[in-house]
């Protein structure tokens, strides 16, 4: 990486880049039993599809390369408050795959990644993030299709490829001994962050919070490997029966729509806005009040494309529920939250409103690039941050994450 001074900042480190799964991202190493298990790629009307048992996936159409693709930043506007639905939808499918070889081939990328001034980037999925919660309560089929995604991650990616790319892999905890062993199989590969849903870990005795501890040996090979763990947004991440029994509070049937819907217009939009951060939020409460941290000290965890505008209301009411219950807590759970969590802002939200809650030295910067919801160029970013020093502004776009992936 460049030098520490306070300069111009010639490259950045992004910690949330994303690349498309190619055809056989999910099948290339699913073993043959589970070929009509868990997710499924079926050719309808000439078009590869994504399917869930014989249901497709609710927001993915199919694979990236089989698709067009957005615009990358096309949703920015909308994410921001400046457009509304009807503006977006033709930039939602207007990129020929074939035309971009750095969204598939992480040699392009890296050439790509020199033009934009990203000299390093965590690397994540766009669709793996999506699948576990829709492939339950088939848990042995959705633990077979997050393996084989891992092998052809490290194949086609790499966890560390030049030192630059660090393609993220997704654990599930839904099978402990599993979820170690694919760990130490990840780590043997040179895996520097891993990625697990930031909901409740789906088990066969029902939802668990992730700090129970029945997954202690997993945070354990966790923190003896010094690996930072990275909870990603997908969807459907644990809340779907919450989701529902909101909707039925306020006199809505469901909370999602029927018919013809995509991501965006799929959810009702006054149960989008009640929701919004809600299971992020929940997440890392029970982290905390859990007791993950204090069993576990040297546990990182960064919170990505999850937003950072949760975080006052988190801390808040940590700060309440220690307060009124002595004794839960053996330190602080606002200190335990800053010690060991890092965010990343949604490029949209104001950097400066959270760090009134954190310091810098636990803001990420992520373009979430070349997604439609991110930032046209990664380096955009740097435009939010005017209202920081040079220092600051070199800590939240280089430092931070470096820090995180090389100790």
């Amino acid at each position: 990486m460049a030098d520490n001074d306070a300069g111009p900042l010639e490259n950045v480190f992004d910690a949330d880049n994303h690349y498309w799964e190619s055809s056989d991202a999910f099948t290339r190493h699913r073993d043959p039993a589970f070929a009509d298990r868990g997710l499924r790629v079926i050719e309808v009307d000439g078009a590869l599809r994504y399917f869930v048992g014989d249901r497709p996936h609710p927001i993915l159409p199919g694979p990236g390369d089989a698709h067009p693709r957005p615009r990358p930043g096309a949703l920015y506007d909308y994410f921001s408050g400046r457009s509304d639905k009807g503006s977006v939808g033709a930039e939602l499918a207007c990129e020929a795959p074939a035309e971009h070889p750095e969204w598939f081939d992480r040699d392009a990328r890296l050439a790509c990644m020199d033009a934009q001034g990203v000299q390093a980037a965590w690397m994540f999925p766009s669709h793996a993030v999506c699948l576990e919660g829709p492939m339950q309560p088939d848990i042995e089929a959705s633990l077979e299709v997050l393996r084989a995604f891992n092998r052809w991650l490290d194949e086609d990616w790499g966890f560390a490829y030049q030192n630059r790319i660090f393609g993220v892999p997704y654990l599930s905890l839904s099978d402990v001994d599993g979820a170690i062993a694919e760990l130490d199989w990840c780590l043997d590969r040179g895996a520097r962050v891993v990625s697990i849903r930031n909901g409740p870990a789906f088990t066969p005795d029902g939802t668990r919070s992730p700090a129970d501890l029945m997954f202690d040996r997993f945070w354990a090979r966790v923190q003896d490997a010094g690996v930072v763990v990275a909870p990603h947004a997908g969807f459907d991440d644990g809340y779907r029966e919450v989701e529902a029994a909101v909707a039925r509070a306020w006199g809505y049937g469901a909370a999602q729509r029927q018919g013809d819907t995509n991501a965006i217009t799929l959810s009702e939009p006054f149960v989008t806005m009640l929701m919004k951060h809600r299971l992020v939020q929940d997440f890392a409460a029970a982290l905390v009040a859990h007791g993950l941290f204090d069993r576990f000290p040297g546990v990182r965890v960064a919170y990505i494309e999850n937003g950072g505008t949760w975080v006052g209301s988190l801390l808040h009411g940590l700060e309440l529920l220690a307060a009124q219950n002595p004794g839960m807590f053996t330190t602080s759970p606002v200190d335990q939250f800053v010690e060991h969590c890092w965010v990343a802002p949604f490029v949209e939200d104001s950097v400066e409103d959270l760090a009134t809650h954190l310091p810098v030295e636990r803001i990420l910067f992520g373009s979430d690039w070349p997604h439609a919801e991110g930032l046209g160029a990664p380096k955009d970013f740097l435009a939010g941050l005017t209202g920081f020093t040079p220092e600051a502004q070199r800590r939240i776009m280089v430092d931070n994450a470096r820090e995180l992936t090389f100790g």
